[in-house]
């Protein structure tokens, strides 16, 4: 679901899409940093971190694959997990809130496309919109070190596993790699993606938003 293919058919949508994602992934990370100061580590705010500013955040190689491959990522936000007030609680909720931020994100564009809002040609962005978003959060909540997902799997074992899970930053991004370019988990993003996307249906429709 990259979007080069859109920038031949559609170059306004192109550029519409790339400004929304791009702010996607940057919310992704400001979530991460926001929900850390609740918990008591500024780390983010000291290096200015919270800050929408594009010029803040912009990872080239992470663009480069939310371009070609439909997901991809900014800058990570600094936090320092073990000035959190509740090490264990912290970290879950600092790790989750990345992915949270862009379901809301993709239930708000599927909440305006069920209302009919939008159609024609802004309801074709709004639907790329919270499918790439989808894909954001799904792939984010692997629990491969050092996506969110294995942060979150920290936080619920027991402290004998911290280091080990701790020691696997260090090569979890070359396994991660490697499943990306086997496609390996194109299937498993597709599947979730799918499941996610009928849920936010079923539950706007449940509640007489939509159709």
């Amino acid at each position: 679901m990259g979007l080069i293919s859109i920038l031949f058919e559609n170059p306004l949508g192109f550029f519409i899409l790339l400004v929304l994602l791009l702010y996607s992934v940057i919310i992704h990370e400001v979530s991460h940093g926001f929900v850390a100061l609740l918990f008591g580590d500024n780390t983010a705010k000291v290096y200015g971190r919270l800050t929408f500013n594009p010029l803040s955040h912009i990872d080239i190689f992470g663009m480069l694959m939310l371009l070609f491959a439909g997901f991809g990522w900014a800058k990570p936000v600094p936090v320092n997990y073990y000035r959190l007030k509740n090490f264990r609680l912290g970290l879950f909720f600092v790790a989750l809130a990345g992915c949270l931020s862009n379901l809301i994100l993709a239930t708000v564009s599927i909440f305006l496309l069920e209302t009919k809002f939008f159609f024609g040609f802004f309801s074709e962005i709004l639907y790329i919109f919270a499918r790439i978003n989808i894909t954001l959060a799904v792939f984010n909540l692997l629990p491969i070190p050092p996506l969110d997902g294995s942060k979150v799997l920290f936080s619920l074992l027991p402290e004998k596993f911290h280091y080990k899970i701790a020691y696997l930053d260090y090569i979890g991004i070359f396994i991660l790699i490697i499943l990306l370019i086997g496609g390996i988990l194109d299937p498993i993003i597709n599947i979730f993606n799918n499941i996610i996307l009928k849920f936010i249906l079923y539950i706007l429709r449940f509640l007489n938003f939509g159709r």
